[in-house]
């Protein structure tokens, strides 16, 4: 069956078709495996940027070897619609491999990035990095990037046992943020507006939990601490009016990791009042490095397998946040679904199992 892909046709328009790189049937190399997709993830943060036109991307252009978006008269996007498998959420299972490979094997599961399609070719040594443990259900290696993402914050937040630790946002990536935060001996105060995903936080061990919707955030963070604030806060949303909350939660002289892909300007941030007044260090945390503290001991390959390993022996709950699984032939309702009832879902999950049938 010729391989299909999700195809971003236009803003808010989204569709399966045919890949127009025909990965199901493409000749290997004698290095590289074949992987039929299982489940692919819809991150809705990151990737509905995308979806909905918003990303920088398509407007500017990434330079690489200045680490500047560029604009102006005669510059290139990096990115324009249709745009073909975005996404980067996905498992597969091993299905051919090159003459020279002995691992990973045919029927052995992979986890990693390769956008929303059936088929993907690889090298056999990238494969062998991401196989999932025996065991483990499937639809864990869809959260192997978003945990690495995820445990980048928690390590840039340098969370100590016993400390306050304040979670903006309890989507997907905030949800296993505070999890992780939890584990590595941090008490989570999670932050939402959306009761559902609230009720899933506490049952995944945040020891509170606040609508932001019924009381100010920031004030209620302070009762809980002894007016003290929060020793670290983690903002996971992308919204500038959350930063703003979290600066405002935190304790003096104390730290917040701004996790989210913030779009637009940030017309909701006081950066004179709270953030001034009570030194508060702000630290960006983004997949692409980890923190120079640990970057010689830390990669993202080290993220990605450590929180996958987590999942397995049962430290952290990945499966718990799977709300929807959909075919993938649907995702345009799919998308659609988080962009306009994302108080419906946590992580909807394209199933490609049907294509494969």
């Amino acid at each position: 069956m010729p391989s299909t892909v999700v195809r971003f046709v236009e803003a808010l328009n989204a569709d399966l078709v045919l890949d127009p790189d025909d990965r199901s049937t493409r000749p290997l190399e004698p290095h590289q495996v074949r992987l039929q997709t299982l489940y692919s993830g819809i991150s809705a943060g990151t990737e509905l940027t995308a979806y909905r036109g918003s990303n920088p991307y398509l407007t500017k252009n990434w330079n690489e070897t200045t680490r500047l978006f560029e604009s102006g008269a005669g510059t290139k996007p990096n990115f324009s619609f249709p745009i073909d498998g975005w996404g980067y959420e996905e498992v597969g299972r091993v299905i051919e491999v090159g003459a020279d490979v002995e691992t990973p094997a045919v029927g052995d599961v992979i986890y990693g990035t390769w956008g929303h399609r059936s088929h993907h070719v690889c090298r056999a040594a990238w494969a062998a990095d991401r196989i999932l443990p025996d065991g483990v259900d499937p639809i864990v290696g869809i959260f192997s990037q978003i945990g690495g993402i995820a445990l980048n914050a928690v390590l840039d937040a340098d969370i100590h046992v016993g400390e306050d630790v304040a979670v903006f946002g309890q989507g997907v990536p905030g949800l296993l943020t505070a999890q992780l935060a939890h584990v590595n001996g941090g008490d989570v105060i999670a932050v939402d507006g959306i009761a559902a995903r609230l009720e899933l936080a506490a049952k995944l061990g945040a020891r509170h939990t606040i609508d932001f919707t019924q009381e100010p955030a920031a004030e209620r963070i302070k009762e809980l601490t002894n007016q003290r604030g929060a020793d670290v806060s983690i903002e996971i949303t992308g919204f500038a009016s959350a930063l703003n909350e979290a600066v405002r939660a935190t304790a003096y002289n104390s730290r917040v990791v701004a996790s989210g892909f913030f779009q637009g300007g940030a017309e909701a941030l006081f950066l004179g009042e709270e953030f001034h007044h009570n030194r508060i260090e702000l630290r960006c945390s983004q997949i692409s490095g980890v923190s120079r503290d640990i970057d010689h001991r830390w990669n993202e390959l080290r993220l990605i397998q450590t929180f996958i390993r987590m999942c397995a022996e049962g430290k952290v709950d990945a499966e718990a946040l799977v709300s929807h699984r959909i075919p993938a032939a649907q995702a345009g309702e799919a998308f659609n679904l988080l962009h306009e009832r994302p108080q419906e879902a946590v992580q909807v999950v394209l199933d490609f199992t049907e294509e494969a049938a």
